[in-house]
């Protein structure tokens, strides 16, 4: 009998979304802003890939050695950039790869961020997830690898899981295809408010702590008026993440902001 290669498949019209069309590099100008992130190995570039058309990274972020890949597609009379960030395991800026992403998704201003997980390995992937969570109000989470977890006995309750994090989750197989329609219909429905997300945030803090980082999230609205993400940034202060205090003392944040900012967008935060 002869062995069917799935992989060969990737590109048949019964595995790409109907509406789908790969752009390859990014275009001038763009409709919607999509960050990608999740830890290493959990086949984000090739979902990557399976949107965009391309089959190798190229460039590097402004200043750092750490790749780049930017690609784009068109999806109903939209057309979408999307940043692929550096793979990491959280948010907490100790190395190149975990600041570059953490900064993109605070000040880059994606319309989603699409997280990629391994759905044989969610319990250690949801870490970063929630990081994630608390610094953004528009995201889809992908449970890639859905084949891998089948096989191997698991079964995830998708909806009972969506609930809990307040975001749309969607099963999937990017390398054979599977579930890539499904994913684009969330993304869509994110962007234009038909789901409404409410991700799952850190509750019930102590009085005096609410009080701290409301206090802290003033003062820093003040310095830098228009700034986004001041509670979380007020919570990596008082829990002395030392770059982050260096950046508000120095102003830095400025560069930081510009630096991320899309390219429809222009920076609105002046120092004060």
């Amino acid at each position: 009998m002869e062995t069917i290669d799935k992989s060969a498949c990737a590109d048949c019209p019964i595995n790409t979304p109907i509406n789908l069309k790969r752009l390859g590099s990014v275009e001038a100008k763009y409709d919607c802003l999509i960050a990608l992130a999740g830890n290493p190995n959990t086949g984000k570039s090739t979902v990557f890939n399976r949107l965009t058309g391309l089959k190798q990274h190229t460039g590097n972020w402004p200043g750092k050695t750490v790749s780049r890949a930017e690609g784009g597609f068109a999806l109903n009379d939209r057309k979408f950039r999307i940043v692929d960030l550096p793979g990491t395991y959280s948010l907490l800026s100790t190395s190149t790869d975990e600041e570059i992403a953490r900064d993109f998704i605070l000040f880059g201003q994606p319309d989603v961020t699409l997280i990629v997980v391994d759905a044989t390995r969610l319990e250690r992937n949801l870490n970063l997830v929630l990081q994630i969570l608390e610094i953004t109000d528009r995201a889809v989470l992908c449970l890639n690898l859905i084949d891998e977890a089948e096989r191997h006995g698991i079964t995830i309750d998708t909806r009972s899981l969506s609930r809990d994090l307040g975001i749309p989750v969607v099963p999937a197989a990017a390398r054979e295809g599977r579930g890539i329609s499904e994913l684009l219909k969330s993304i869509e429905e994110v962007i234009e408010g038909k789901f409404i997300c409410k991700p799952h945030r850190i509750k019930n803090l102590l009085p005096e702590i609410e009080a701290a980082i409301l206090g802290l999230s003033n003062k820093i609205e003040n310095l830098y008026p228009g700034i986004s993400n001041a509670r979380w940034i007020a919570m990596r202060l008082l829990e002395g993440d030392q770059k982050m205090i260096d950046a508000i003392k120095n102003g830095g944040i400025v560069e930081i902001i510009g630096r991320n900012m899309s390219n429809n967008g222009q920076a609105k935060i002046d120092k004060g």
